[in-house]
């Protein structure tokens, strides 16, 4: 069975850094686009960055140039490199990957940036 598994999350101060990191456990994963989504109280659930097996990423346009996503393949992992972090960027970070025409999902990790 496909798991995720996110980490890295926690409290940062304004204008601060965190790398989020989420495991999967398939030896496939090289093959797979991967997401970052997050969710914030009160808000639906966005798009945060993108991976492509291939390697081409996508950012939406609140994060980028802040926001970094990247993959290990030989480590199944994909990383959220954050940046210059904002109190707007306080969410619950989601590892997704669409897997045989479904959805899996991380637990999510909490990232909390204080002022």
């Amino acid at each position: 069975q496909v798991q995720l598994v996110e980490s890295g999350g926690g409290l940062v101060q304004f204008g601060g850094s965190l790398r989020l990191s989420c495991a999967a456990s398939a030896s496939i994963f090289s093959i797979y686009t991967m997401n970052w989504y997050r969710q914030a109280p009160g808000k639906q659930r966005e798009l945060v960055a993108r991976i492509t097996d291939g390697g081409s990423t996508t950012t939406t346009a609140s994060v980028r140039g802040r926001f970094t996503i990247s993959r290990d393949n030989a480590k199944n992992t994909v990383y959220l490199q954050m940046n210059n972090l904002k109190p707007e960027d306080t969410a619950i970070y989601y590892c997704n990957v669409n897997l045989l025409g479904r959805d899996v999902w991380g637990q999510g990790t909490q990232v909390t940036v204080s002022t």
